[in-house]
């Protein structure tokens, strides 16, 4: 248990402000024009997928809206059953490539 604590205090959370940044080094453009596009993009594929459209970014992967029914679930307290009612989530299904890479 020791070491899954270890490696998840060990890896980093990147920020689009970060990437943002990266992507104006890379390109030569203004830190302010790549986080204004990365936030337009961001923006964009949440409009897309409030609409239901599958985005798909090649060598990233796959991010769809998928319907969960409703079903009976139980309090963890108190053992008691209870009715969780149906909802939407978001699911990312990762490209072969980012597999393979990982």
């Amino acid at each position: 248990m020791a070491t899954a604590t270890k490696t998840a205090a060990a890896q980093k959370t990147v920020t689009l402000k970060q990437l943002g940044t990266d992507l104006a080094e890379k390109h030569e453009l203004s830190k302010k024009l790549a986080n204004e596009v990365l936030s337009d993009l961001v923006a964009l594929i949440g409009k897309h997928l409030k609409k239901g459209d599958k985005i798909r970014i090649p060598a990233l992967g796959i991010l769809q809206v998928r319907k969960r029914p409703a079903r009976m679930g139980r309090n963890p307290a108190t053992g008691e059953a209870i009715k969780i009612k149906a909802s939407k989530k978001v699911a990312f299904r990762a490209a072969k490539e980012l597999k393979e890479s990982i």
